[in-house]
Order: structure tokens, then sequence, then C-alpha cells
């Protein structure tokens, strides 16, 4: 299969291209930078140079593929809504491009803030007024026929190189001293090891059904004190609870996030697509990658 990869020289775009790669697939990747580019070639991949924000170059790959794995997303939480109509805009050219025909589009959303159903976050919680809106725009492509689907990530999707959620938390405990959780740090957080993840977009694209919200999920749930407990002595620092303008100050734009109870489930989706993510959990990859 000839695929269509944004995101493809990211941190989970790379291990997506990878295990496309290795499973026989020709893949494209879109790269915004001449960096970028000869990361993907040397990945073995071919190169489309172009961004988000080019609607043409984004309908090109589109058309030229016979599935697309969208895991491209301006991570500027500075201007996250503009970031978000960026990425709605590219999902409906992408979804355009391949409008008649039944070409899979796998769209990537997120699964930290979804409402639970019960005591989790399933298959069958749905985004609500959803900031970010990629899976909203994936399945109103999928009630217009196109072969759109949706893989969640969790807020942790974890691996050596990592540049997301964790890492900034361990850079706010160096930073300030401290190695702090919100209020009494019971919330939790899943998370998926990244290698699992890339083995879920090949399976969703492979088995691709239309309008299918998939849960990457490798662990239910971490508490956050956990995670700050092991900062703390991976570091060396203190542990603490902090609350009110004292939580804003250490955790900045992350702030709005780090409060969630975000357990989750992805036994359906394992069940659809035979997924069994094998890798190390969060805490183990920390301990032996994050510091």
């Amino acid at each position: 299969m000839k695929v269509f990869v944004t995101g493809a020289s990211g941190f989970i775009g790379s291990a997506v291209v990878k295990e496309l790669i290795e499973a026989g697939h020709e893949v494209t990747g879109l790269a915004r930078s001449e960096a970028s580019a000869k990361a993907i070639r040397e990945a073995g991949a071919n190169v489309l140079i172009g961004g988000l924000e080019d609607i043409d170059v984004l309908k090109q790959g589109a058309s030229q593929a016979d599935g697309i794995i969208h895991t491209a997303f301006i991570h500027d939480f500075t201007q996250y809504a503009k970031a978000a109509e960026t990425d709605k805009a590219a999902i409906h050219a992408m979804g355009e491009a391949i409008s008649g025909t039944n070409k899979p589009l796998i769209v990537t959303a997120g699964i930290l803030g979804l409402p639970k159903t019960g005591e989790y976050i399933t298959e069958e919680s749905h985004a609500i007024n959803s900031p970010r809106g990629s899976e909203a725009a994936a399945l109103a492509l999928a009630t217009q026929g196109i072969n759109a689907s949706v893989i969640r990530l969790p807020p942790s999707v974890h691996d050596k190189g990592d540049k997301g959620f964790v890492p900034f938390i361990i850079n706010q405990a160096q930073k300030n001293g401290v190695s702090a959780y919100p209020a009494y740090g019971l919330n939790h957080w899943p998370a998926v090891h990244r290698l699992d993840a890339a083995n879920l977009f090949r399976l969703a694209l492979e088995k691709a059904e239309k309008g299918a919200l998939y849960n990457a999920i490798g662990e239910t749930g971490i508490e956050i004190k956990a995670i700050a407990e092991l900062i703390g002595k991976k570091l060396n620092l203190p542990v603490a609870s902090i609350e009110g303008e004292a939580l804003a100050t250490h955790f900045e734009w992350m702030s709005r996030f780090i409060g969630f109870d975000s357990p989750a489930t992805g036994f359906k989706t394992q069940e659809a697509l035979g997924w069994r993510p094998s890798h190390a959990n969060l805490l183990e990859d920390m301990s032996e990658n994050y510091f």
C-alpha cells in the first residue's frame, strides 16, 4: 500500500513510518524543512515538501496514496486555537481529496479530558466541544462516506526521545527545585509506548473501519503523584502537593491539563484490530530513559 504520512519525521510519525516500511508498505512523508526531509529519506521513505497550511500539497499527497495517516500537529500551546483550526482544515482537505474512494484516513486525536463511560474513558466516550477538534472533523468526514477513523492517544506516548508532557514535568521540577503534583495527586493519566502506538496506526490503516474510534491505551492510568515521586527520587528533589496560584506558576501552560483524571481502556480496540501492547510501561521507561 502507498501511504501518505503527515508528521513523518516527528516523535510518533517517525515510528509509524518505520512500522509501515517494515510491514512492506511504501511511504511518502510530509516534510516542512530540509532537516525533516533528510530524516524521512534516511528512514527509507519518499518525501513531499510542505506543511499543514499547504492545502494543495496535502491534497496531492492524499490523492496519490492508497491510505493516509495524519500524525502532524503544530504543538504551539500559546496559539492552540490557531493550531487546531489549521489541523481541522488539513483533515478536511485530505478527506476531500479521497472523496468517492474507499481510501482510509487515520486521524490522530487525544484521550485527555474526554468524558468517562462509567469509571473509564472507553471507545464509547465521545469528545464534546474539544478544543482540538480533530476527532469531530474525522467523524464528520465519515458521515459523508469518507473512510475516516480516529486513533486517540493518551497524554503520555513514551519512549527515548520523548519531548511531550512528561519531559516538561521533569523540566519544571528541575527549574523550580520541587517535583510537584496537583492536590492529592490521585488523578490518573493513561499511557502507551511509542512503538505500540505505531503498531496500532498500521493495524488501523490495514483494517480500516469507517467512523471507528480506537483508544491507544497501554496502561489504564498512572497516578500523577507516582510520576512526581519517581521524578523526585531520580532528581533528588522534594515532592510536594500544590494548588491554586502555585499550580499555575509551577506548571505554566500545562496547569490546564495536569489535574485531569482520565483513566482509559482500549479493550474494544484490541479486540477489533488484534492489537497487543507489549513494550515497557511509563514508569519503567522513565527510569531507564528520561533522566
